[in-house]
């Protein structure tokens, strides 16, 4: 159970670069009444060769071109410090910090120039996770901070062991190479991946059960959809700017910030034979903060019907032999991307992932593929137009994605790596895919009609980690 409190977890097959997700810190046992500090990190660069929808832009003002060959990468440090009590206590804390997106420049890595903290010439630094934890292995563990909760700490089936270690799931890594409206990575990633920002950085607390006959369960509680600070800098009334707001009458609140989430989930794991199971269930719940303003009736505003609360499940399994890992996962319910809230009257969610990797000698070699069903830009009411015609956006936003990858482990501090991926996207009358290609009324009203776009890239690179 200490690994699985203090995983902020692992090494990719043997050794591989660190997960993009909810990974940080190999473990280190503390013998009693003993503090280990520890600095551990690691950098990721990787050059690639692009092609999307998005590459070229024709506006008004002219055109925009994107070179197909282009290059990123990651940098995530994880201070923090293990220790034990002598009668058996163990504690500890855990922080990532990691760079931060910035707009274009010349390489003045600061928060980016629409935000006003650009102006005050902030680095692009900023805290992901940050937690202490308190128990024992025989009654459990607490986490309390900024953290992963139950819902993805006991997720089984998604396997991101391979290449960059992230794939769709991913801040830095290859993923993030891609325009935004042409990928699935978009400004919400694919809620198949439950390790995501918009559920970990938020300030909880969570409960990680000891193992019994194979099970454990974990739980989490999370007042608010914030992080540690946030919404505290300007908090002398009650107003949308407060972190613990429970209504507004701020239309852009609404749907997007959440109140008392909580998610619970339970792992088995079965070891026979050579083979390492895993089998997962869990369930999410959280509410949007209420709408307290004047009455909307706008047609296809999501605020004329108002949003479901979020309900999310997850079931997923996957087994080791050999050095040979397949998994499935699926999760369902009433959610958008991003895991944000869906209007009433949109359609409920559900998404599939399925992948594999395998580890011989220096070698890993590993590929998934998932495909979703969302409600996307559809509200009950929403039109597009094309010409005199007004048509019904499409009910469902369907998105894939395939990723392939593969590592050559030199050490345990670095691994090189491989990566393709390819992804589409489709819904009629859903604006942000293609429609940045347009310059005129009349083609922007035939991209929006088409509502499809695709991305692939192939990259190599390295990642370094300590």
């Amino acid at each position: 159970m200490r690994k699985l409190l203090l995983a902020s977890a692992a090494t990719i097959g043997a050794t591989l670069a660190m997960s993009g997700g909810a990974k940080a810190q190999p473990v280190k046992p503390v013998a009693p009444g003993t503090l280990v500090a520890h600095i551990n990190g690691y950098i990721q660069f990787e050059i690639a060769a692009f092609g999307t929808t998005d590459n070229t832009s024709t506006t008004t003002a002219g055109t925009f071109k994107l070179n197909p060959i282009t290059t990123d990468g990651d940098v995530r440090i994880y201070p923090g410090f293990d220790a034990q009590l002598v009668d058996g206590l163990e504690y500890g804390a855990q922080v990532e910090l990691r760079t931060a997106k910035s707009d274009a420049g010349v390489g003045a890595n600061v928060t980016s120039g629409t935000s006003s903290s650009a102006a005050a010439g902030i680095n692009g630094i900023i805290v992901k996770r940050a937690y202490g934890y308190l128990g024992t292995d025989a009654s459990g563990f607490v986490r309390l901070g900024q953290t992963d909760s139950a819902f993805s700490l006991d997720q089984a089936g998604v396997v991101e062991a391979f290449g960059d270690g992230s794939q769709f799931n991913t801040d830095g890594g290859v993923g993030a190479l891609l325009p935004t409206d042409a990928s699935v990575n978009g400004g919400s990633n694919n809620f198949i991946y439950a390790d995501t920002s918009n559920l970990y950085a938020t300030d909880k607390v969570v409960y990680i059960s000891p193992a019994i006959a194979g099970f454990s369960a974990a739980a989490g509680y999370e007042p608010n959809s914030n992080g540690i600070k946030e919404g505290y800098g300007n908090n002398a009334a009650a107003s949308s700017t407060s972190a613990d707001l429970s209504s507004s009458p701020v239309t852009t609140d609404i749907g997007k910030r959440r109140k008392n989430t909580i998610d619970a989930a339970l792992l088995y794991t079965l070891k026979a034979n050579g083979f390492v199971t895993k089998a997962s269930a869990g369930v999410l719940y959280g509410a949007p903060i209420d709408y307290d303003g004047p009455k909307v009736t706008t047609a296809g505003s999501a605020l004329v019907h108002g949003y479901d609360n979020l309900e999310v499940y997850e079931i997923g399994a996957q087994t080791t032999f050999a050095g040979l890992t397949v998994g499935a996962n699926i999760k369902g319910g009433q959610v958008e991307d991003g895991y944000t809230f869906k209007p009433k009257g949109a359609r409920d969610a559900f998404a599939y992932i399925v992948g594999a990797s395998y580890v011989f000698g220096p070698f890993v070699l590993g590929g998934s593929f998932f495909e979703s069903q969302t409600a996307g830009a559809y509200v009950p009411g929403a039109t597009y137009t094309v010409g005199a015609k007004k048509f019904a956006v499409g009910k469902t936003l369907n998105e894939y994605g395939l990723a392939v990858g593969g590592n050559y482990v030199l050490s345990p501090h670095l691994s090189l790596f491989a990566q393709y991926m390819y992804d589409h996207r489709h819904q009629i009358g859903n604006a942000g895919l293609d429609v940045s290609n347009s310059s005129t009324a009349a083609s922007t009203a035939a991209e929006t009609a088409k509502g499809t776009s695709e991305a692939n890239v192939l990259a190599a690179g390295a990642t370094f980690k300590w």
